[in-house]
């Protein structure tokens, strides 16, 4: 295991175990009375790079019932004032509304705060929502979060 370089937070690089949240903060699949099938899931994955860029890894639905812990990690994240913030949604399989609203007041709250802010590797659903609603032409898109860094630099 390597250790983390001086500039990398706690929850830091992706050779690290990263920072992991669920729907209700817990593992994701985990519950007193056990998994429920049938709930929506979302699951919070976070990491630093050396140059300190931070990386938001979403899976599942993104969603009103699902957004909390999304959230409260895009918030704190901004409030790190990283030169980057990356939001990585490949594995994001439904986004409403309430998840495009999520993301476009990231990009507002990034701005302001002067972090530079980048969607990467959208799936085929989350793609379409944003062309529909035309939220593609405000962000900065990307195929993938290596593409999104490099564009960084």
């Amino acid at each position: 295991m390597t250790m983390p370089a001086e500039n990398e937070s706690e929850t830091a690089p992706p050779t690290t175990a990263p920072s992991v949240h669920s729907r209700t903060g817990a593992p994701s699949g985990s519950s007193p009375a056990g998994p429920d099938p049938a709930a929506p899931d979302l699951a919070v994955r976070t990491w630093h790079t050396d140059t300190r860029a931070a990386v938001c890894e979403l899976a599942g639905d993104l969603d009103i019932e699902t957004l909390e812990p999304a959230r409260s990690t895009l918030d704190d994240l901004v409030e790190q004032h990283p030169p980057l913030l990356v939001v990585d949604l490949a594995g994001v399989d439904f986004c409403d509304s309430s998840g495009l609203n999520l993301l476009l007041r990231t990009r507002m709250s990034a701005a302001s705060a002067d972090v530079a802010f980048r969607l990467a590797a959208p799936s085929a659903t989350v793609r379409r929502l944003l062309e529909l609603t035309r939220a593609d032409t405000v962000f900065s898109l990307h195929p993938s979060v290596d593409a999104a860094l490099a564009a960084f630099r």
